[in-house]
């Protein structure tokens, strides 16, 4: 908008020291950061992918900020990317509302958000943030379960919103980076003391662990086996003594002083502070596993998707 300022001279209304940007902008903006790529933003937009990268280039150039950073696959973005999402979301969204483009509708009037996820995380780091939403009238149905039969119910229309151990891949589903998980080994103290603690398995590796019994998530073992690879450079060949499909399970077998096992460190934190636990090692390198946030390609029809999603992203920096 133009005015007139003191001094007589034509100038530009300020915000933060620049022009306002153009909705369109911020509009494609929103969409990357929600999406996690400029090709995954075009869907949603109905907009080629040059497009996008120009109305993005655009807009990086009114604010003198950088917002994305290109990787190979996808775009991560900038603290002040985070900033900038976190300030336009709301107002943006209740503007395609009123244009009857999505957005926030009232809220009595939106459907469930249907989100799944691991049993252990969902409980741990997702439920206990979700008050403000519930607060806000948005209603939501959570299922748990295994990535591959959830991202197979969600190509089907189950699910809104998954958040997935693996990348999924094709086009059929997008999906953007969440949290990364830390891998640690741990023992009650009983076990931690009889084999001579984190000491001996520094010294001696993983035969520091014969003859203690292993706890494990499935038959196949599939977080101990990793550990094993990545932090020994073995092959793991010894079988569980006990497997309980729920890592929350694991980790009171293994408190109780059933053997040791391989757990996210965010599932243990409490029981290692109190000792209740014992770390056997802390590798230079430790394994980590990225869990993505994945939904359908295109807008939802139910406006609250969006809201849960972006909840879930600013959510997940404190997890």
């Amino acid at each position: 908008m133009r005015h007139r300022n003191s001094d007589g001279e034509d100038g530009r209304e300020q915000v933060g020291g620049t022009a306002p940007p153009d909705l369109n902008l911020l509009r494609t903006f929103l969409a990357v950061h929600r999406s996690g790529s400029f090709t995954a933003a075009a869907r949603l937009l109905g907009l080629s992918q040059p497009t996008v990268t120009a109305q993005v280039r655009s807009l990086e150039a009114q604010l003198g900020r950088e917002l994305f950073a290109r990787l190979p696959r996808g775009a991560a973005p900038s603290p002040f990317a985070d900033e900038l999402a976190a300030r336009v979301v709301e107002p943006l969204d209740a503007l395609a509302a009123v244009a009857g483009q999505g957005g926030f509708a009232a809220e009595g009037a939106a459907e469930p958000v249907h989100l799944a996820g691991p049993a252990e995380l969902l409980s741990h780091s997702v439920v206990p943030t979700l008050g403000p939403l519930v607060e806000k009238g948005v209603r939501l149905r959570i299922t748990t379960g295994l990535t591959e039969p959830l991202l197979e119910e969600m190509r089907a229309g189950r699910h809104d919103l998954v958040i997935a151990t693996v990348r999924p891949r094709g086009r059929h589903l997008t999906s953007v980076p969440l949290t990364d998980e830390e891998f640690v080994l741990v023992a009650a103290p009983s076990w931690a003391e009889r084999i001579g603690g984190p000491a001996r398995v520094a010294a001696e590796g993983a035969a520091a662990l014969h003859g203690i019994p292993l706890v494990a998530y499935a038959e196949d073992l599939p977080i101990v086996r990793r550990y094993w690879r990545h932090v020994f450079g073995k092959r793991l060949v010894c079988r569980a003594a006990v497997t309980v499909p729920d890592l929350r399970a694991v980790k009171a077998a293994v408190v109780g002083g059933s053997g040791f096992s391989v757990l996210p460190r965010y599932l243990c934190l409490a029981e290692l502070a109190s000792g209740a636990l014992v770390l056997l090692g802390e590798p230079d390198d430790p394994p980590i596993n990225t869990g993505f946030l994945v939904q359908r390609p295109g807008a939802s029809d139910n406006p609250h998707v969006a809201l849960v999603r972006d909840h879930l992203l600013r959510s997940a920096r404190a997890w």
